[in-house]
Order: structure tokens, then sequence, then C-alpha cells
């Protein structure tokens, strides 16, 4: 278990520095472009193309992140219906299936990033491999996969039912809703 929580704890420092680090980065750009197209009428050459491989970095890397803390998606009127060690046997069968599905994705978009590699493509403005904007994908996959995987091992070692290593599978007790409450 703590070599799990190990592996858990890397990724998770990796995707709290990519993207709180990514999203500044994007700002920071992003406002000395219009600060630059504003003031001197010039904008940055390689504003948009930075911001694009921002995006594809925070948006794969938060992938795995989202994983992480169980805010995915979740469609759940049978499974909420379930007696608790049917919930179980439903949620290690859906992280084991997302978990498949993910690490296939990585497998093919490697594929995809070979082709990058092979035809010697390059952004417009930088002139950068377009294959090390891409790289992120099967990144993202992979971590997800990770994630999904390590939430299995969760499900089987612990009484409760996790939706991810680390979370439980609860749900928030919120305000009521209908204007109630003010």
């Amino acid at each position: 278990m703590a070599a799990l929580s190990a592996i858990d704890r890397i990724f998770e420092v990796f995707e709290t520095y990519v993207l709180s680090y990514g999203v500044m980065i994007m700002a920071g750009v992003t406002i000395a472009n219009v600060f630059g197209r504003n003031v001197f009428q010039q904008s940055l050459y390689f504003a948009e193309e930075v911001n694009q491989f921002l995006i594809v970095l925070i948006t794969w890397v938060g992938l795995g992140y989202a994983s992480r803390k169980g805010r995915h998606i979740r469609m759940s009127a049978v499974y909420d219906q379930m007696s608790e060690p049917i919930k179980k046997v439903m949620m290690i069968t859906m992280c084991a299936g997302t978990a498949a599905v993910m690490f296939l994705l990585a497998y093919y978009a490697m594929n995809y990033i070979g082709g990058l590699i092979e035809r010697g493509t390059v952004t417009p403005a930088l002139r950068v491999p377009l294959w090390i904007t891409y790289i992120w994908v099967p990144v993202g996959f992979v971590i997800t996969g990770v994630q999904y995987t390590l939430a299995i091992v969760r499900n089987l070692q612990e009484e409760e039912v996790f939706i991810s290593y680390t979370e439980v599978d609860a749900y928030d007790e919120g305000e009521p809703t209908g204007g109630q409450g003010r």
C-alpha cells in the first residue's frame, strides 16, 4: 500500500505543478499578447501556438487529475440503487474497463505521434516538432489509466467503495435547492 501511495503522490505533485504553472504561463502569455497588441500594435507571433500547446497539456494532464479526485462524470442512476457489495463489483468493473480503454487510447495516440515524428511535422511559428505538443495526449491517458488501476487495487483491499485511489464513493451534502436557506 505504501508503494502505491508513493506512486499516487508522485503523480499528484506532477499534475499539480503542470496544471498550476500551465495556467499561469497561459495567462501571462495572453496578457503580454494583449498588452503588445494594444500598446505597441504588435502581437506576439508565438502566443497562439504557445497557448495551444498549453491547452493540450492542461487538458490531458487534467484528465488524470480529475480521475484522481473522483471529479469525472458519473451516470449512476442504476449504480446508486444497488447494495454496497454490488456497488463494489460494479466499481471494480467500471474502473477496469475505463483503465483498459485509457491504455488502448494511449497506444493509439503513441502510434499517431510516431507518424508525426516520421513526417517531421513542425509548428508554423516556432518551428517546434509537432509531436512535442501532442505527447501529452498519451501521457494523460496513461496517468488516467494508472489512476483507475489504483482505484481497482484500493477497492480490492478496502471494505468501502472508492471512486479513485483516495476518494470514497459519497455524495456531498450541499445546500438545498429552490432558494431555501437564504
